[in-house]
């Protein structure tokens, strides 16, 4: 059982698309997230993302995922975390076998309750990706997803403005995770029943759906290792 995905970030101001795959782990029961070389901050801000997804789904059975993020064709080291977010997104997707919309980037980094947090150099992130839309044909479904926190930061070219106040690009602040996956995902992100469930049709359903497949498909792996 294996999927992936891709969202599109911003490294040293330029784009990237961050690809993620899901699969069984290696060893049955023990969660495993991989990435490309990385410096000590996107390092620590992986092991956040582990314990983000952990914390928000298949709370009641161990995780059972073998996961790699990779930014293609970028061979340089990873610094920083402000690609946490795109890289969590392109993981949902991956599990929940949900498409992203690749008209959208996002940037931020992310803390262990899915919380989006700021980061620097918003400016320069979303003109760069506006000059790539633009070179490419604006058609109006392309823009930015960014943290709330970063919002009055924003000092950006009159270009933008302009296709930003005539429909034509699009800049969205975002507080956590669940709103910046109904932005990529197009599905409601759902929030946690009283019976601890997420509802039917909601993106964070789809995604502990994919988990609950993916363990049960370890404990057969496992159960069928034990017979032989």
């Amino acid at each position: 059982m294996d999927c992936a995905s891709a969202c599109y970030a911003r490294r040293n101001a330029k784009p990237a698309a961050c690809f993620a795959s899901a699969a069984l782990p290696a060893h049955a029961l023990r969660p495993d997230l991989r990435r490309m070389p990385a410096g000590p901050i996107h390092s620590k801000g992986v092991l956040t993302l582990s314990a983000c997804l952990g914390g928000r789904y298949y709370i009641n059975k161990p995780l059972s995922l073998r996961a790699t993020l990779a930014f293609e064709q970028s061979y340089g080291h990873v610094k920083g975390d402000s690609a946490a977010l795109a890289e969590l997104l392109a993981l949902l997707s991956a599990i929940a076998k949900l498409p992203l919309k690749q008209s959208i980037a996002a940037t931020g980094s992310v803390d262990q309750h899915g919380r989006v947090q700021a980061v620097g150099g918003v400016n320069e992130k979303i003109e760069g990706f506006f000059d790539i839309c633009r070179a490419r044909g604006l058609d109006g479904s392309h823009g930015v997803v960014l943290p709330a926190a970063d919002a009055k930061h924003l000092m950006l070219r009159q270009d933008v403005v302009s296709a930003v106040a005539q429909g034509q690009f699009h800049v969205w602040t975002v507080a956590d995770v669940d709103e910046a996956s109904e932005l990529v995902l197009g599905l409601p992100a759902g929030a946690r029943a009283a019976d601890g469930g997420y509802p039917e049709g909601s993106a964070n359903r789809r995604v502990e759906d994919g988990f609950a497949a993916l363990a049960d498909a370890a404990l057969e792996a496992a159960r069928a290792a034990q017979t032989k």
